[in-house]
């Protein structure tokens, strides 16, 4: 991993087996629009928010209640010139068992501060693993977009730029 790649990490008081549930379960704490499976080995599941951001996205590692990496195989933003970005990035999510803790650190190589996307898209994967992907872990119930229904202020004022 290189220093410039994104990076957070969250810590909860549920099982590694909890966390690994809720990050597979990504319609639970990204979109309720993911079309495809999310949770086993070479799975490949489909993201849309509108037309905004299209991915396909594939599951190239999955080590139960320890790690899940995702390729992003195809990616598409409307509001870049280079409509590619993220395209060959992976996104990891290790769990880690720390000071009576489970730790998950979430990492998107390849998100580096020249990407034109870089300040939108760190801006909702904050979002969506400090408050989403946490509240899903720790309560049950995080706080994916919905059909048409934004999360984050950058998604809101993109997807309203038609």
């Amino acid at each position: 991993m290189s220093t410039s790649d994104f990076s957070l990490t969250i810590s909860v008081d549920q099982t590694p087996t909890d966390a690994f549930k809720a990050i597979t379960n990504v319609r639970g704490w990204w979109s309720e629009e993911i079309e495809g499976s999310t949770e086993k080995l070479n799975d490949v599941f489909h993201y849309h928010y509108e037309d905004v951001h299209l991915a396909t996205i594939k599951l190239i590692e999955v080590i139960p209640n320890k790690k899940v990496v995702w390729l992003i195989e195809k990616n598409y933003f409307k509001f870049t010139k280079d409509k590619t970005e993220w395209t060959g990035n992976t996104i990891s999510f290790d769990i880690l068992e720390k000071d009576n803790q489970t730790q998950i650190r979430f990492t998107h190589n390849g998100l580096v501060p020249a990407y034109e996307c870089y300040d939108i898209c760190t801006n909702a994967w904050t979002q969506y693993i400090q408050e989403s992907l946490r509240d899903l872990i720790v309560t049950g119930k995080g706080k994916p977009n919905g059909k048409g229904k934004p999360t984050t202020a950058d998604e809101a004022r993109l997807g309203s730029q038609k």
